[in-house]
């Protein structure tokens, strides 16, 4: 089972999950926002970002209050409950890896990403 598919059971992308994540903390300006989410954007770029809070808001999670976006009542609700799935598939992912393993897989991934975007910026 992957994030993904965890995911698409509340109807949520994971794109839209890191949203519902970044606003539980509290709420923040479109453009702060923007700069949290900067590191899940795919090469589609703001268009599929644009899709996806359009979507959010459309369900009524999300809504922008004295220029900042905001969770609704049910963004809160729907962020709990996604939480606690993506917390089982994160633990059933991550059966029998130590945690210093854990740490140096994320390190060479991040590392992986960064030459992958210093690529497709030549």
């Amino acid at each position: 089972m992957t994030l993904d598919s965890t995911l698409s059971r509340l109807r949520l992308t994971r794109r839209q999950w890191e949203v519902l994540s970044a606003l539980s903390s509290g709420p923040l300006a479109p453009a702060k926002l923007r700069d949290v989410l900067r590191p899940f954007t795919s090469a589609d770029g703001g268009d599929a970002q644009e899709r996806d809070m359009a979507a959010l808001v459309r369900r009524r999670l999300v809504f922008l209050l004295d220029g900042r976006l905001t969770l609704a009542e049910a963004g809160f609700a729907l962020h709990s409950e996604a939480s606690g799935l993506v917390e089982t598939t994160r633990r059933e992912l991550t059966a029998g890896i130590g945690a210093d393993e854990y740490g140096i897989a994320v390190s060479v991934l991040e590392r992986m990403c960064h030459n992958a975007d210093r690529l497709t910026t030549r």
